[in-house]
């Protein structure tokens, strides 16, 4: 009986990425890349904490702050552990295809990619975390950025149903409306691409073969084999028990964070307290998240607070001085805690060197 990988991944196509990017592309990419992208980033973050903070003074948003009731931030971060834990669970799944690793073989990395995030710019954490999860495994990275692309659209999909669900509840203001529109449209996209991708055929054959056409042979083949690869990692899309696994993690996973939104909510007491209601969190947390994928700087400064701002005070009537105190410990209690442990978690990743658990072999036939 074939292997899972083999539906994707033709026959000589080997699992491991002798291609895969050395620890210093990695690490030095924003060095190497060009820093004019890094300073767009910058400048986007710098209109949207404009957009934030219009009108409210820093002193009035500090004096908010230290009023708070500081009690709620340890559920509130329980919760979201809980989340992490879940997505990693998660992640063990859509690997699968390409390596049987478990939970806690994969969060190390997951961490380490969240940290690289919140510190580096272009979204290099996703890049980050495949290459450590392969690099310690023997695992083509490029299989990997599958499966990564396989996560990232599904948290974007559990984030338009949060946004689409909140509706039904909370009316929304036109700018709400104008991103459910924007995000359906891009996720639709997204998933007509990928079910064609993983589907294949002649078709798919002839459009790689026209893309990698103007590249030096020696090079075409190599670009083949990675594209391949990452095809391979889009796996759990043609497993219909796993994919049902999936988007019910990527549902609880979520629904944990709006958790932790309604807890840290509850510090402020009311009003804000009491107008956060469950479909309220569900509402805010959708159209953070969404806000998030503007590109801009490292940790989404400036466009998660836009959002938070945008949902807190456009559909929930809150003040948008409290909205904003609101979006700026939310937005700490994001960032600090798993930036810590995952920078631990990649220092401990780099420094272990290569571990190949039973089941993974360097095979040349999927």
């Amino acid at each position: 009986m074939p292997s899972p990988v083999s539906a994707v991944l033709p026959k000589g196509v080997p699992l491991r990425d002798e291609s895969a990017p050395t620890r210093s592309d990695v690490i030095d990419q924003p060095r190497t890349g060009k820093r004019w992208q890094a300073w767009a980033g910058v400048a986007v973050s710098a209109v949207f904490l404009f957009i934030a903070f219009r009108g409210q003074h820093p002193r009035d948003v500090l004096a908010t702050l230290r009023e708070v009731d500081l009690r709620w931030l340890p559920p509130a971060l329980l919760l979201f552990a809980a989340g992490v834990v879940i997505r990693a669970a998660r992640w063990s799944v859509l690997v699968r295809p390409v390596a049987p690793l478990s939970m806690t073989d994969v969060m190390p990395a997951l961490l380490a990619g969240y940290t690289a995030n919140n510190i580096l710019p272009f979204r290099t954490g996703e890049v980050v975390r495949a290459y450590l999860l392969g690099s310690r495994y023997g695992v083509r990275t490029s299989a990997v950025l599958g499966t990564i692309a396989v996560e990232r659209l599904l948290d974007g999909l559990t984030m338009l149903g949060f946004l689409l669900a909140s509706m039904t509840v909370i009316s929304p203001t036109p700018e709400l409306r104008r991103i459910a529109w924007l995000a359906a449209i891009l996720f639709t996209a997204a998933i007509a691409v990928l079910a064609m991708l993983v589907r294949g055929g002649a078709w798919r054959d002839r459009a790689m073969s026209l893309l990698l056409y103007p590249l030096p042979a020696s090079l075409r083949e190599r670009a083949h084999s990675i594209a391949m690869a990452f095809l391979a990692g889009l796996g759990a899309l043609t497993r219909g028990g796993d994919l049902l696994l999936v988007l019910l993690a990527s549902v609880a996973a979520w629904v944990c964070e709006a958790g932790m939104y309604w807890a840290i909510a509850q510090g402020f007491g009311p009003p804000l307290a009491t107008t956060m209601s469950a479909a309220a969190a569900v509402l805010v947390t959708g159209v953070a998240n969404l806000a998030t994928l503007v590109p801009a700087a490292p940790g989404y400064v400036g466009t998660f607070e836009a959002g938070v701002v945008l949902a807190a005070s456009g559909a929930l009537g809150v003040a948008r001085g409290l909205a904003l105190s609101y979006a700026l410990l939310v937005h700490a209690a994001l960032w600090f805690p798993v930036t810590v442990i995952g920078a631990f978690a990649w220092w401990r990743m780099t420094a272990s060197g290569t571990k190949r658990p039973a089941g993974i072999r360097q095979s040349t036939n999927g």
